[in-house]
């Protein structure tokens, strides 16, 4: 027993303590990471360097003088390689280090103003444009303020109203071919240009608006709604990836949810008779 005493009074939990905190962060940031790069052509590039790495160690044990000492003397390069090569992706990752969603805080704690009435205007405005075939494109930005797309466009700062989002998609106006940019319950420019995905598994039937929705998404956390002009078909995309098919009800359920306004369903309404009304009717005497 006093064996025992003497080493947990010598034992340093302090120490342990850190390395186990040390642990944790890098396996968190690395599978945030592995996250953020699957299912893009960072994956494909990662994979090819965990190839060579094989390769290297493969001719060491074969015995593949030559082999292993082109791939070592190639080695050196390797950082800055990986620099050229994956230079859009690491720019994201530094500029995710920055938000609240990596670390998986609720993006409720970013500054959102009226986004309650911003919803509504998009998914009215949605809904009508649908009906009518009419092709759209609503970046709705969270906490990247996407200046860099709104420079490509025309700068409105009007109020959020679905009249407005439906005039403006309207085939005869100047700014119907691009996007808009909802920020802080205001629409801040019109008739941007975004970039395209460069996702390899896209499949061929995912055209252009699609295409650049999920590039806006990749390339930042904005949520961005899209209105097929060939079927009329609402589409959401968050995180580089599409959602197909919402009708009113569930495209404001998801964007509430990723503003972190939990959708509130509303009490269903009593309709009771008014005063002096049956719903039987007398029969008028024979």
């Amino acid at each position: 027993m006093p064996v025992i005493l003497a080493s947990l009074r010598s034992f340093d939990f302090k120490a342990v303590f850190l390395a186990a905190l040390d642990i944790v962060v890098v396996a968190y940031i690395l599978y945030r990471l592995i996250l953020l790069a699957k299912g893009r052509r960072a994956w494909q590039i990662l994979i090819g360097i965990g190839v060579f790495f094989l390769l290297v160690l493969a001719s060491n044990v074969l015995g593949l003088v030559t082999l292993n000492w082109l791939l070592q003397s190639v080695t050196p390069l390797g950082p800055v390689a990986i620099v050229i090569l994956l230079y859009p992706e690491l720019r994201e990752v530094l500029e995710r280090l920055g938000r609240l969603d990596f670390w998986g805080a609720p993006l409720s704690a970013a500054r959102q103003e009226n986004i309650t009435e911003t919803v509504e205007a998009v998914v009215t405005a949605a809904t009508l444009l649908s009906a009518r075939k009419t092709g759209a494109l609503i970046l709705l930005a969270r906490e990247t303020g996407l200046d860099d797309v709104i420079m490509t466009g025309t700068t409105l700062n009007a109020t959020v109203t679905p009249e407005l989002l439906t005039t403006i998609f309207y085939s005869g106006t100047a700014l119907h071919d691009g996007a808009v940019i909802l920020r802080n319950g205001r629409l801040v420019a019109a008739g941007c240009t975004l970039p395209l995905s460069d996702a390899p598994n896209i499949a061929t039937n995912v055209h252009m608006r699609h295409r650049a929705a999920m590039g806006a998404s990749e390339n930042s956390d904005a949520v961005v709604v899209i209105v097929s002009e060939e079927t009329g078909t609402i589409s959401l995309s968050i995180g580089g990836k599409l959602d197909r098919g919402q009708s009113a009800d569930l495209l404001r359920e998801k964007l509430l949810t990723a503003f972190g306004k939990g959708a509130k369903k509303a009490a269903p309404r009593l309709h009771l008779p008014r005063r002096g009304s049956s719903n039987n009717k007398e029969k008028p005497a024979p």
